[in-house]
């Protein structure tokens, strides 16, 4: 069969999944025409090499579950990327010429763990995070004669250092032990490393708040230069981030995030000179920032109300001025040497592009164009907490009410956006309305409402869920009698959390890579989300037993009346399997009406071909399931089928 024919076959929801995708490129500092990216072309999310002179690409990765997690040297010469196993998250830095070649392991001392930030230096110095659960955060530095081993072999086809004439480095280069720079049992991390390699930016939660970091700059032997902290020792929710350092030789200005404001916002400090630089950037919603290649200007992204802009402003000047975006959303921009702005945009409606204020399209993956969608439609509602936005898509066809699938995002400190999603777009194809919901704990709307999530967690932001859901209903978008509750991760959380909790009102729930019991979820995740769970819920298990079992789905599963379908990778760090098979277990007893598909990969997929497979097993059991309603009746005649 031709692959116009296939097309032609297959319904438009699995269209858009198997549509080739490309990411925003990462060019090397000092070797622009050196990118990476990320894409699905082979039906599996892999890395990419791109020589934009010759045009020449090659796939970097090949592995059964997929690699996204990758960087390029500042000089263009190999790629680093993270070797977990099967998605558990859990592994090491490898490192392959850029060229092509085989791959070694980038820090040959160092044992597998959980990453914590990379940093590479332009001598070939690397920065590598860490996290076990033995020993916490570790941060290593990796001297350049280990770090460039590879790379002087393979600068040789670049013709730069280490080329005609230069010393093999695999051969030549006696192999340096990494040396340890900072350990701490709270989660810290690498921010980034000076254009000189003198200075280190490290993100750290010493004072036990992981939702908010502090910021210390190290030299290269471990010593501090200097500490940023708005958090005043944990009694103050400040946080700050790391932007970057200035991309020009011998300067010590760091480009920070900060909340001071009450939102996210971007500053200069100097660590070395001891100064603070606020920028008149006065724009609302959420502010983030890069730095122009050579340290002239930045470039502003300017997130507000599920929509994002970018702007470019030169320290100094009144104000920023606007870059030219279509309506939507940017997923991420990079500024590149001759000034121009490459970035990856989407709607609800359109499929992703990579796009150049060129007016060009930077990079156009090979094969069928994905589908387009339906828009959004901006609803707020009036809650508990303040005013709640909402995300609405309905069937272009028919009048409400119609069956209505609560979509809820994960993070949960996420939102939902104006940009391309091929879940919802499939609900929307088989007639229901989609609800995605910006809950108390998102980003994007301010400080005070992201950081309200504490203590009542879940409990906080299913009131937010079931005022919009209330709404939804008495608007005549919804048929009360076929709401369905989904979402993965945290989303998958709610979803088991609401069943539980909310039984009357839920007709079904489809829960993904979710937290179903909260005592035994923090007790075999990753370190990190432990202390993410510490914040929350203010305390261990052992600590606080009271909040953990208020906030755990396992606590009211025998309330549940609705049937659930629940995916799980047997592989993942984030929300283990046995806290799923535990809630699962408990629902078998009591005869609940339940489905679990267990698939061998971590939180979540990146193979295309599994991807449409659990959306295919979701679409099946909600049409199984739901009972026929009164207008708007899902079109069962495309996806609904076992795989």
């Amino acid at each position: 069969m031709s692959e116009s024919q296939n097309v032609s076959t297959t319904p438009e929801w699995e269209q858009r999944f198997r549509a080739p995708r490309v990411s925003l490129p990462d060019w090397a500092e000092d070797a622009p025409d050196r990118s990476l990216f990320v894409s699905n072309a082979t039906g599996t999310y892999e890395l990419y090499a791109w020589d934009r002179a010759s045009g020449h690409q090659r796939q970097v990765t090949d592995r059964p579950n997929g690699t996204t997690d990758g960087v390029l040297t500042p000089d263009g010469s190999a790629i680093w990327w993270f070797n977990d196993t099967d998605g558990d998250e859990f592994g090491v830095w490898m490192r392959q010429p850029f060229g092509g070649g085989e791959d070694e392991p980038a820090a040959p001392g160092l044992a597998p763990s959980y990453p914590a930030g990379l940093a590479i230096g332009r001598d070939g110095t690397a920065v590598i995070g860490r996290s076990t659960d033995e020993d916490g955060t570790t941060i290593h530095l990796v001297a350049a004669s280990v770090a460039a081993s590879v790379g002087a072999s393979v600068a040789a086809e670049a013709g730069g250092p280490g080329g005609p004439g230069g010393a093999n480095g695999a051969e030549a280069v006696q192999p340096v032990e990494p040396v340890e720079i900072y350990r701490h049992r709270e989660s810290a991390g690498v921010g980034d490393l000076s254009h000189d390699g003198k200075l280190i930016a490290l993100e750290h939660t010493e004072h036990g708040d992981a939702m908010h970091s502090a910021l210390r700059v190290v030299r290269p032997d471990g010593s501090t230069v200097a500490e940023l902290d708005d958090t005043e020792g944990g009694t103050k929710e400040l946080g700050l981030a790391v932007l970057g350092f200035a991309p020009v030789a011998g300067d010590s200005r760091l480009l920070v995030g900060h909340q001071r404001r009450g939102r996210w916002e971007p500053m200069i400090w100097d660590p070395v000179a001891g100064t603070e630089t606020a920028l008149p950037v006065d724009l609302p919603g959420d502010v983030g920032a890069e730095w122009y290649p050579d340290g002239s200007a930045l470039l502003i992204e300017h997130g507000f109300e599920a929509r994002s802009e970018l702007w470019r402003y030169e320290p100094g000047a009144a104000e920023p001025v606007r870059v030219d975006t279509p309506p939507g959303t940017v997923s991420g921009a990079t500024a590149r040497p001759d000034g121009t702005v490459e970035y990856l945009w989407s709607s609800a409606a359109q499929p992703p592009v990579v796009r150049s204020t060129s007016g060009a399209v930077v990079l156009d993956p090979p094969g069928a164009k994905a589908p387009a969608s339906v828009p959004v439609e901006d609803v707020w509602v009036d809650g508990p907490g303040g005013r709640i936005h909402a995300l609405v898509q309905k069937p272009a066809a028919g009048d409400g009410p119609f069956p209505t699938i609560f979509e809820i995002h994960g993070g949960p400190t996420w939102h939902d956006s104006d940009a391309f999603a091929s879940g919802p777009a499939a609900w929307v194809d088989h007639g229901f309305a989609v609800v995605r919901v910006n809950y108390r704990g998102s980003t994007g709307y301010g400080r005070a409402w992201t950081d309200a999530l504490k203590h009542r967690v879940g409990l906080i932001e299913l009131e937010d869920i079931a005022a919009v859901r209330e709404w939804s209903v008495k608007s005549g978008l919804a048929d009360p009698a076929r709401l369905v509750l989904a979402g993965g991760s945290w989303g998958g959380y709610l979803t088991l959390l609401g069943l539980g909790t909310q039984p009357d009102a839920w007709a079904l729930g489809l829960a993904a890579v979710p937290v179903a019991d909260y005592v035994t979820a923090y007790h075999d995740e990753m370190e990190a989300l432990k202390a993410m769970d510490r914040t929350l819920l203010g305390g261990t298990p052992e600590e606080v037993p009271e909040r953990f079992e208020a906030s755990s789905p396992l606590t009211y599963v025998d309330a549940v009346r609705a049937p659930v379908y629940i995916s799980a990778g047997v592989n993942d760090p984030r929300c283990p399997i046995r806290q799923v098979e535990n809630y699962v277990d408990r629902l078998a007893a009591r005869g609940a009406v339940h489905e679990v598909y267990r698939y061998d990969a971590g939180h979540g997929s990146l193979v295309v071909e599994e991807r449409v497979k659990q959306v295919r097993l979701e679409l099946d059991f909600a049409l199984r399931h739901l009972a026929p309603g009164s207008g708007g009746a899902p079109d069962g005649t495309e996806g609904a089928r076992r795989a």
